[in-house]
């Protein structure tokens, strides 16, 4: 049986620097001098030395609802037709257990696309207006 390998030159060692001169030679891509030529130099990130900063410059005025925001995956008819069964109950969880639905704090809106030809009752999910019609023209029920 063929194996597979990296052609050559591929995979090439880490080079390792700021352990002396002859770690690669002479000043090893570092520069000359300076404070990134240093062992341990460098600045943080954001630093612009000494002016004042990116981000203290923009200003943050008013409310963000951004910490609250709420997102919501999206469920097709046709995905919940395909992973149902009749009268089986569709809940968050359920979604979950079957793999609509990925995530520990995921929650799900219903979306009335493709068909649901399966009669099955949706419990505790978001489901939009146009997807509750279909859901009851199948002999569903939405509680």
């Amino acid at each position: 049986m063929a194996q597979i390998k990296a052609p050559f030159g591929a995979n090439t060692k880490k080079t390792v620097v700021g352990r002396g001169s002859s770690s690669k030679g002479r000043t090893c891509g570092r520069g000359n001098n300076g404070q990134n030529s240093r062992s341990g130099g460098g600045v943080r990130p954001g630093f612009e030395g000494g002016q004042m900063p990116l981000y203290r410059r923009v200003a943050r005025r008013g409310f963000s609802n951004y910490p609250f925001k709420e997102e919501y995956q999206v469920v097709s008819l046709d995905a919940v037709s395909r992973c149902f069964e009749d009268g089986e109950v569709v809940s968050l969880d359920s979604l979950k257990d079957k793999g609509l639905v990925k995530g520990v704090d995921a929650q799900a809106k219903v979306l009335a696309n493709g068909e649901l030809t399966k009669k099955v009752v949706f419990e505790g999910v978001k489901i939009s207006a146009s997807a509750v019609d279909k859901i009851k023209e199948a002999g569903g029920e939405v509680r």
